[in-house]
């Protein structure tokens, strides 16, 4: 039979909860600074097109409504009476920013055009053939251009040039205008702006700002944590406060109670009293109100020494059936007070390690529990069992029941679903909270099922180590 006394599940179930309280500001912190990351990325996405391509758009309407009146005004000098007729093909010149222009009468016939690469006229007066424009509005066309280049093909200094094909994706911006003589419509303008950089810049632009978002939202983690964990140092050092004063102020009253309760008995013992006496029902009053406030105090105690990592657990190897038995028997006077059968079940020899006085405690509130909350003339069961490598106990009772929505709340400290009821059973809410602790430090589950008025059972599930050290 070994032993071993470790403070580690103590401190790391306190540490466990500021953790997750900062990782939750963590979480919150970093959560508003990706929203207005975000929120900056859509903004910044927004202005970007619409200086890019809105600007386009608009620095193309306005090149193509001066061309077109340029030409009205060409026509009127040359005094060609309506009719779409120029000189020659450099009537009119294309500015360096166009891709092409094209000038077509009312039959759609070409009168005047040039683009930078001639193979693409007949696609191009294809699509703007198909276009019927309306008042101000953009047109953007997509074209695949094949073109040959020289590649060096060959090994060694048997290399050659050979014509490589290659298809290149153009894509432009098109906007067209109509041209007028005296006002009638005598033909069309058609002029196109190649857009492709800008459209590729916009393809990449949304990877290119999720990589910086990406970036950022690390930052913004970091800078969430450091946040965090500044914003937890006075919340730590109340809790450290409170959990000191709840130690020192639990332990300092644990004497004048006991000095109390020692007076109250040697006042019974000296004092001939009736039982129908006020003076009797008096210390009988005190002496039940001393154990009370003595029992509140020892939990709390316990509770503050557990969050302080001051308690040390001890592992040990024993007979949990020995002990149960001796718990059970110290309980059977109140459960026939009440009338209330009480059963106990488990194995002959049942060896489980672990700290022998904190599973005993555990079974001493898990019965009284069952006591107090079951009726009288009812039934509470105790069973223990092993199974594979884990220590199985269930208490069931036929009590009061409890409430579906109050099954995560009852481990709570001073939580209580009847607080009229249990305030009359002389119940304060911390037992099953330190009934869960205990199970926790044995790193194993606490379960209830619960149907109200009908009772509740309560599932405990602790591992057990083989080794017997």
């Amino acid at each position: 039979m070994g032993t071993k006394k470790s403070s580690f599940n103590y401190l790391f179930r306190k540490r466990g909860l500021f953790e997750n309280t900062q990782f939750r500001l963590t979480l919150l912190y970093s959560g508003m600074l990706m929203l207005f990351l975000l929120l900056f990325i859509a903004i910044v996405y927004i202005i970007l097109y619409a200086t890019i391509f809105k600007d386009q758009e608009r620095e193309l309407e306005v090149s193509v409504k001066q061309e077109a009146k340029n030409i009205e005004q060409y026509l009127g000098y040359q005094n060609h009476k309506g009719r779409l007729r120029f000189r020659n093909q450099e009537s009119i010149v294309k500015d360096v920013d166009q891709f092409f222009y094209y000038v077509v009468d009312q039959s759609g016939e070409l009168v005047l055009g040039d683009e930078l690469i001639p193979d693409l006229r007949t696609e191009l007066l294809t699509a703007i053939s198909n276009w019927n424009p309306s008042k101000n509005e953009i047109l953007q066309k997509t074209f695949q251009v094949e073109f040959s280049e020289r590649g060096l093909n060959g090994k060694g200094r048997n290399h050659e040039f050979h014509p490589v094909q290659k298809t290149e994706t153009i894509r432009l911006m098109i906007a067209s205008q109509p041209i007028s003589y005296r006002g009638e419509a005598i033909g069309m303008l058609y002029i196109g702006k190649e857009i492709s950089f800008a459209y590729q810049v916009f393809k990449w632009l949304p990877t290119i700002l999720l990589g910086i978002a990406i970036l950022f939202s690390l930052v913004a983690l970091v800078i969430s944590y450091y946040m965090s964990k500044k914003a937890m140092v006075p919340i730590t050092r109340a809790f450290t406060r409170q959990r000191e004063f709840v130690a020192d102020a639990s332990h300092e009253l644990r004497t004048p109670l006991s000095v109390m309760l020692s007076s109250i008995n040697a006042m019974e013992m000296t004092l001939d009293l009736e039982k129908e006496d006020y003076s009797h029902k008096l210390l009988f009053n005190m002496k039940n109100e001393v154990k009370r406030m003595t029992g509140l105090v020892g939990d709390l105690l316990t509770l503050a020494r557990s969050d302080s990592g001051t308690i040390e657990l001890v592992n040990e190897w024993f007979d949990f059936r020995t002990i149960a038995e001796e718990v059970v028997e110290s309980v059977r006077a109140l459960a026939e007070f009440k009338q209330i059968k009480l059963h106990f079940d488990a194995p002959d020899v049942l060896m489980v390690n672990g700290d022998s006085q904190k599973l005993t405690q555990l079974l001493y509130i898990l019965l009284d529990n069952a006591i107090k909350y079951t009726p009288n003339r009812g039934e509470a069961q105790l069973s223990l069992s092993v199974k594979g490598k884990e220590l199985l106990i269930f208490m069931k009772d036929s009590g009061i029941g409890i409430n579906q929505d109050d099954y995560g709340r009852i481990f709570e400290r001073f939580y209580r679903a009847d607080k009229a009821r249990t305030r009359q059973d002389g119940g304060h809410g911390l037992g099953l909270a330190i009934a869960k602790w205990i199970v926790e430090i044995h790193k194993g589950t606490i379960q209830v099922f619960s149907e109200v008025g009908k009772g509740s059972t309560f599932i405990i599930s602790i591992p057990i180590i083989e080794n017997r050290n």
